[in-house]
């Protein structure tokens, strides 16, 4: 007996022995990444936001739904009232996502709805845009795989409360035409200048313009990016801004570890070649706002590393047309999803809207004075 199981302990050994050991996994804060300082911390930032009556509100409580949701969208009213849109369901990518939505009002959200079903596929990327002559549009991604992704678009003249019935936006077209993930701006001549790109076997960001309020749309070549430059794929989800008339520019998401950037001279009609704008990127989404007073806001995760954690989310400014960022404050910092924000002009200030680890949306309202 004394016999077998000695045998028998010899043997696990030398099995033990043989098993490799698991690689250690670096999940500190700077894992590839050195984060910038911030001017505020959290705490201190929500507590201004309170005080001038801001906030920092789920849409709906994480633990309400077991259903995933992600890429919010936010517009508002001239009241003050706020919508905001995601896609919703099992999974990313699963045929019952659909595009579902909620109103801001009288201080509370409203019961989540569903806003658009076309197919039975997977719906993506919904982006609301107002026109203050013309209304409400919601714009979103149908489809089972990224690069046949047909683009539809609704329109709504009561601020969102009913909407017309879905339409292709470019009718026959596969791969994605108008705003992608951010929203269109108008440009100085009155146009609508849409942020987008494609995803066939390489990463294509172009401009989508329109001159007669969405019904026509022109597409500017590909931006040009140099594989000198920009490691991987190249470049999608572009966010603009025009600092003069004419004078538009983007910062794009890449898998290079750092936000790209290209100008246009031309009201978005034709591109410079995408040069690195000194910021990092995790090749997750952003988005930018240009403020009446020159200054440009930016949110984004400040993690230079493809594919690399989507935390902390910060919010940052630059005085001087995208040549450099202050980060004012990181809106989260846990470990945990927080990405692909949406940030918009508010009557009294801003607001920004993003994926809260997929579990729900957040949606923090900000008064100006508390950027002044």
């Amino acid at each position: 007996m004394k016999k077998k199981l000695a045998c028998l302990i010899f043997a696990v050994f030398i099995l033990s022995a043989c098993v490799p050991a698991e690689e250690p996994v670096d999940d500190s804060d700077d894992a590839g990444t050195t984060l910038p300082e911030v001017t505020m911390s959290t705490e201190q930032f929500l507590e201004k936001v309170n005080s001038a009556e801001g906030g920092a509100d789920f849409i709906f409580q994480p633990d309400a739904y077991d259903n995933e949701c992600h890429a919010s969208t936010i517009a508002a009213l001239d009241d003050g009232t706020l919508v905001s849109a995601w896609f919703w369901g099992t999974e990313e990518g699963e045929s019952d996502v659909g595009i579902w939505m909620s109103r801001y009002e009288d201080g509370n959200w409203s019961e989540i709805s569903k806003a658009a079903r076309v197919m039975d596929a997977a719906h993506w990327n919904p982006v609301l845009f107002r026109d203050p002559d013309q209304g409400l549009f919601l714009f979103f991604k149908a489809g089972p795989e990224i690069p046949s992704w047909q683009t539809f678009w609704m329109k709504s003249t009561d601020g969102g409360q009913t909407w017309t019935e879905p339409e292709e936006l470019v009718p026959g077209d596969k791969g994605g035409r108008g705003p992608v993930k951010n929203k269109p701006i108008i440009l100085s001549d009155g146009s609508w200048l849409a942020p987008a790109s494609t995803e066939y076997q390489s990463w294509r960001p172009f401009a989508d313009r329109s001159e007669d309020g969405g019904q026509t749309w022109t597409r500017s070549d590909d931006i040009d990016m140099s594989d000198e430059v920009f490691k991987g794929k190249g470049a999608i989800q572009p966010t603009f801004w025009e600092s003069e008339p004419g004078k538009v520019h983007a910062l794009m998401r890449t898998q290079s570890g750092v936000i790209a950037r290209a100008d246009s001279e031309d009201y978005g009609r034709t591109w410079s070649k995408a040069y690195d704008a000194g910021l990092p990127n995790n090749n997750s989404g952003i988005d930018a706002l240009k403020l009446e007073d020159g200054r440009i806001l930016l949110v984004y995760n400040p993690v230079s590393e493809n594919w690399g954690h989507r935390y902390p989310l910060n919010l940052a400014v630059s005085r001087d047309n995208g040549s450099t960022w202050e980060d004012l404050v990181s809106l989260e910092t846990e470990e945990g999803e927080f990405s692909y924000p949406s940030i918009i002009r508010t009557p009294d200030g801003i607001a920004i809207s993003y994926t809260w680890k997929r579990d729900s949306v957040r949606c923090w309202r900000i008064p100006m004075e508390v950027l002044d």
